[in-house]
């Protein structure tokens, strides 16, 4: 199953910012004591390229899985850096969210105007349209990337 931007929540996701380096990975000065950006990365897929694994869909099992990744100064993943932060507690969520991030694109982080890399925390929340919310998913209803698995 692809996941498409649309309501109602079945993948979502949020950028927090983690650390801010170049796009060799190396740490930048500026942006204030913190040494962030000006501006946050910003994702500008049209369509999520995560993948919710069919067993698991057929069994309505969701799982949130936080990762962290490389947005480079060109708004690229860098691949080779993506990890698994936090695991929803099944591998084929976890691998799915770190195959789909690789294809991810981003407006970069700026700092000063200037494009720079830095890291993030990116969740990636697979939700099941037919079952039942998970705790706290109050929070997804007002998160503006929305996703729904797409048909086949």
């Amino acid at each position: 199953m692809f996941a498409r931007l649309a309501p109602p929540a079945a993948i979502a996701l949020i950028v927090s910012l983690l650390a801010c380096g170049d796009s060799a990975g190396n740490q930048r000065s500026g942006g204030g004591a913190s040494g962030r950006p000006d501006e946050a990365p910003v994702a500008v897929n049209k369509i999520l390229p995560f993948r919710y694994p069919a067993s698991l869909y057929a069994r309505k099992i969701q799982g949130n899985v936080t990762l962290r990744l490389f947005v480079d100064s060109d708004g690229r993943v860098r691949v080779d850096s993506t990890r698994v932060e936090e695991s929803s507690g099944y591998s084929s969520l976890d691998s799915a969210a770190v195959v789909g991030s690789q294809d991810l694109q981003f407006v970069p982080a700026k700092l000063h105007g200037e494009p720079m890399g830095v890291a993030v925390l990116f969740p990636v929340y697979f939700r099941h349209p037919e079952a039942a919310p998970l705790p706290g998913d109050t929070v997804l209803s007002a998160t503006r990337y929305q996703a729904t698995p797409a048909p086949r």
